[in-house]
This record gives structure tokens, sequence and C-alpha cells, in this order.
């Protein structure tokens, strides 16, 4: 009989990889994946603590695989990933679901067969290092086939930002070796990818504690050469890290897509102080100018929090003048969220509930009049796009990205998916840009 896992992924880039390698996991004990939860017999759930919200949500679905288990008892439960890593939660969390049967946290992802086999047993077990594991140790096994794929070329994170939970749940920087990586997006390659995006906490940093002899620029020139590969995209870049050398390598790239993803957070040096950001607002706007001299056409986008403790409307301000300084395609816009364990819980001054909204909602109705002004000034022009497949809300339109990842939808034959193509630009709206194709690019 023919078993079937179902996956649910909560959180960033990095936590949907890791989804993909245990149900890569899983798939090689037999299991063939499926978008039916009522057909599931093992259902993943890897999860994020970066805000309560995302925890609330986790705890509630977790929940509503009780009554499904209760209808089919022999339906193995697996809940992994950042949350479960939490020091001090496991206990609670097998307390308010009885029903899980594996709880997993991110440092045992090479175990995962083994849990698998246990519960396949009747076991109900629980494995949550504490010891950080070495690269060598982790399972790749990214999903073949894929057009686009995320790969990862370093683990944890060294900033400790005041705010942020995941150095405790991910632990210290290590890297992949550079030929690993290599290795392993030809293989990618051979199996129909054409884009990759290479992750990292701080990618940055890729290399600088691991003796390596390379840094993140000279990845990014290798992965420059592997045939058949369209696009290399890359993201989280730390300001505080990122080169001159790195920016004139992206500029001399023939593959390597412009788009720098770069947080700025906030817009006050006071807050990016107490947020332990190790960079100034100055220096920030420095490295944005640095990069629009060397590539005019670059892409920009960030991620911005609003109402971190102690943050006056001075200081709010100054994160809205920023935002209207910069030329932001896109911003990921967030609430501060309290995470236990972070040393921003216990600051004082705690913003309230409804300023902390009141902010966010200005902010985002500023980029989103920045982003539809922006993308307005793209209408007429022609892009490189990558045909990615039909878009989710009409399926008689494909959809594909720019070197920049505008989203762009226009009309077109499915056999044009894994080719770039040329589209002109008719008209546009905050988040996407709607065209029709000019003429079929030659496929590399």
């Amino acid at each position: 009989m023919d078993k079937k896992v179902y996956t649910i992924s909560y959180g960033c880039q990095m936590s949907e990889r890791d989804s993909e390698t245990l149900t890569a996991i899983s798939t090689k004990l037999g299991y063939s994946r499926t978008e039916d939860l009522s057909q599931a017999d093992l259902v993943i759930i890897n999860t994020c603590c970066v805000r309560e919200s995302a925890e609330n949500k986790i705890i509630g679905k977790i929940g509503q695989l009780k009554k499904i288990k209760e209808k089919k008892p022999s339906l193995v439960i697996a809940v992994a990933g950042c949350m479960v890593q939490q020091p001090g939660i496991l206990e609670r969390l097998q307390k308010r679901a009885p029903h899980v049967d594996i709880w997993t946290g991110t440092f045992d992802h090479n175990k995962f067969e083994e849990l698998l086999h246990a519960s396949l047993c009747g076991r109900k077990i629980a494995l949550i290092s504490q010891r950080e594991i070495d690269v060598s140790e982790v399972v790749p096994l990214a999903e073949k086939g894929k057009l686009h794929v995320n790969v990862n070329i370093m683990y944890g994170c060294n900033n400790y930002c005041a705010y942020c939970i995941v150095p405790y749940v991910r632990g210290r920087e290590r890297s992949r070796p550079k030929e690993v990586i290599l290795d392993e997006v030809r293989s990618l390659v051979e199996s129909g990818c054409r884009e990759v995006t290479l992750l990292g906490q701080n990618v940055n940093s890729y290399g600088k504690t691991d003796g390596f002899g390379y840094d993140f620029s000279d990845l990014l020139k290798a992965m420059d050469k592997v045939d058949g590969l369209f696009r290399v995209r890359f993201m989280t870049s730390h300001p505080k890290d990122l080169s001159d050398k790195l920016i004139t390598t992206v500029a001399e790239g023939e593959h390597l897509c412009e788009h720098f993803h770069l947080p700025f957070q906030a817009g006050s040096n006071r807050v990016l102080q107490m947020m332990n950001r190790y960079y100034t607002r100055e220096y920030y706007l420095e490295r944005v100018h640095r990069i629009l001299d060397e590539i005019p056409e670059a892409r920009l986008t960030t991620d911005i929090i609003a109402g971190f403790p102690g943050e006056t409307e001075e200081d709010f301000e100054q994160t809205l003048d920023l935002v209207r300084t910069v030329p932001f395609t896109q911003a990921f816009t967030f609430m501060y969220s309290k995470r236990s364990g972070t040393a921003a819980a216990d600051f004082p001054d705690q913003i309230p509930l409804e300023i902390k909204k009141l902010r966010l909602q200005k902010l985002m109705g500023l980029q989103n009049t920045r982003s539809l002004a922006w993308r307005n000034e793209m209408v007429g022009h022609n892009c490189e796009i990558l045909v990615e497949g039909p878009s989710k809300s009409n399926a008689e339109l494909l959809t594909g990205r720019t070197r920049g990842n505008e989203l762009v939808v226009f009309q077109g034959n499915e056999h044009l998916i894994g080719s770039l193509i040329n589209v002109r630009i008719d008209s546009a709206n905050s988040w996407t840009l709607f065209g029709r194709i000019e003429f079929p690019k030659e496929r590399r």
C-alpha cells in the first residue's frame, strides 16, 4: 500500500528548505507526497518561532490534527523546527498535544529517519539536541525536478539581534564547503533546476569563521559558472557585512541577479543600537548608494520592525523617512513581537499594542504607495522573465520573475515554463506587474 506524506511549513525560506529535507527523507522510506491531508499517513509540521502569531497558528494546526488522528490512529504526526528547539518548551508542547508522535528541533534532521522508524514501531519520541550539528552531518536532499530551489550555504547566526530568537534555536554560524554546495547545485541543474536562492541567516559572513580561505563573493563567482543555471539569488544580507567586493561581484556576474534583500529594521540610530544591529542609518544609506552607483538597475527589498521597545514617535518618523529616501521595491513590515529568551523581551518601555498597530499600518501604507509608484515606472519597459508556471489566481495566465525578483503575470503557453523570455510591462499594482510577451529569448 502506498503511504503518503503531507507537509506543512511555517516561517522563512530556511524553514521551507528544512521541510523539503524532512519530506525527502520520508520519500526515501517509501512515502509519496500528497496535497490532500485526508490521504496522509504521515504529517510533518515544520515550525517557526520568530513571532508569537506564528506560534499561535502552529499550535492551532496541531490541535486540528487531533481529530484526524482519532479517526485514523495509524497516522504519524511529526512536529519539527524552531518552535520545538526553544529551551524549556518541549514539556509544555507534549502536555498540550499528546497525539503528536515525533518532536524534533533544528539540529537533528540527520536523525529523522531513525525517529520515523521508531514511531512506526508504536513509540512516541522526542529528540531535541542542544549541540550544534556540524555541516558534514546535514542532510540537504533538495527536491529534484523543480525549476527554483533554495540551497542552504550556511546555518546559524552570530549576531544576536536583541529581538531575534534565531541564534538560540539555530546555533552559531557554520558554513558548508564550496565544492559541496556546487556539487548539489550541479545535480539540481541536471534534474531541471534553472534558478537557485542561496540561503543563510547572514550570507555575507559565509565562510568567515570556517577557515575556508574564500568568502561569499568567491562562492558566487563559482556559482556563476555552473552550466545550465540561469539565475542565482541570495538572502539574507546583513548590512554590516555587505562588502564592496560583493557588490562588484554581483555587478560583473552574468547569472547573478541584481537583487539585494537588505533589512534595515529601523531608521533611528538610537533604536538600531538598542537592537544590537552594529550599523548606523548613515552607514546603511552609504551601502545603498554604493549598490546603486555600481548597479543602477539593482532592486532593493528590506525588512522593517515597527514598535520596538522604547521607540518614540521621532524614532518612528526616522524609519518612515528612510522608506521615503530609499527606492525599495518591496518591504516586509512587522510589528514587534516579544520573544521570551531574547534581550528585548526584558526591555522597559514596551510599546502598547494599539500604537504598534497604528505604526505598522502607517508604514505599510507608505511602502505600498512607494511600491506602486515604482512599478508604474516600469510600464512600457521590456523585462527578462524566467517563466515559472500558471498564475495562482488565474490558471489561464503564466507568471514569472524579473532578475530583480518582481512578479510578472502575462498570457502564454505552458511550453514556455522554464524559459527566459522578454515581456513588455503594460500595467502594475503595488505587488505585481502585468505584461505581454515581446519575443521569445533563446534558451541558454
